[in-house]
């Protein structure tokens, strides 16, 4: 363990260390008690905010899934989560484990994706997270151009909330990210890449389509149309409904901007998107754009990552290419 004791500064080697120590201390030697599959399974548990949530992402049956957490917790004799009639939270024990479980899968990642990728051809492999807007608006014109000058570099987009990408970056579960500049703590090196306006979009007929400016109060309780419920900007427009003591009524959900705004434009309902998505579908659909007061819907995206000189040679060169790339 480091001299400071601290399990959060533990290097990969002494992590596994700890956990084969865990493993036999007092009852013999017990291989593979704690495995990979466990460790997927209670990141998929921590991030569901749910056993049954967490069993599904790991294509688990659920008796399954709560077997392996019980034996996690019996191995490292620690309780890592708290049952809750609603979901699980998780112990102190438990968000020093997902910091490290994160960071042992990523590495594990990595590993395979290199390995594979050499026989490809590909000499490296870039894992980027980002925000709903970033990932589906902002980023694949510049990613393309990246791609196109570096063909042995490969990246995957993942979507996060902001805050989670910080959470990630700062663990090392993730190279780089794209997310709202305001939810990032100051330990993080970052850069700004583009405005990211929140509008109302609705049908034309509709008497909010007539209006300029309108407040997420006066619409929390209209019908709406949504992302689907891993979308991360779902996520956040529920978390801002919920602070007005309302809870959206979405008549569908669908995955992409696209799918959402044509649906608003059959009159369905409302949705709140990126302007820059509204504008996109605008030029083809019957659909209003009205701009939304609330602060929280005027954002600025920035390019954030730990700091430089611990970054991968391929993770620089693409944070110099996205400051090509940036709007400010």
């Amino acid at each position: 363990m480091t001299e400071s004791g601290d399990p959060h500064n533990l290097e990969l080697p002494e992590l596994a260390f700890v956990f084969s120590e865990a493993m036999t201390e007092g009852q013999g030697v017990h291989a593979n008690l704690v495995d990979l599959t466990d460790l997927t399974l209670f990141v998929a548990v921590a991030e569901a905010r749910s056993i049954t949530g967490g069993a599904e992402r790991s294509a688990l049956a659920l008796a399954s899934a709560s077997a392996r957490i019980k034996g996690m917790e019996d191995v490292l004799g620690v309780a890592l989560l708290e049952r809750r009639r609603r979901g699980v939270e998780l112990t102190a024990a438990g968000e020093s484990l997902l910091a490290h479980a994160r960071v042992v899968l990523h590495q594990i990642a990595n590993m395979q994706g290199e390995l594979s990728a050499y026989a490809r051809g590909i000499k490296a492999r870039i894992r980027m997270l980002a925000n709903t807007s970033g990932a589906a608006e902002h980023l694949p014109k510049a990613l393309a151009s990246f791609l196109a000058k570096h063909p042995t570099i490969s990246i995957d987009v993942e979507e996060r909330e902001s805050a989670e990408i910080a959470t990630m970056l700062a663990s090392g579960a993730a190279d780089i990210g794209l997310a709202v500049e305001a939810a990032l703590p100051a330990g993080l090196a970052r850069f700004p890449f583009c405005a990211d306006r929140l509008v109302l979009v609705a049908p034309p007929h509709d008497d909010i389509a007539r209006r300029r400016r309108i407040a997420f109060r006066e619409v929390a309780e209209r019908d709406f149309v949504g992302l689907v419920e891993a979308s991360a900007l779902q996520s956040h427009i529920a978390t801002h409904a919920a602070a007005l003591g309302a809870r959206l009524r979405l008549r569908a959900r669908l995955q992409g901007f696209d799918a959402v705004c044509g649906m608003v434009a059959a009159g369905v309902g409302v949705a709140v998107i990126p302007e820059a998505a509204a504008r996109r579908c605008g030029r083809a659909m019957n659909i209003r754009i009205v701009r939304m007061t609330d602060p929280w819907t005027s954002r600025r995206l920035a390019v954030c990552m730990r700091r430089r000189s611990a970054l991968p040679r391929p993770v620089q060169h693409l944070a110099d290419h996205l400051k090509l790339f940036a709007r400010t």
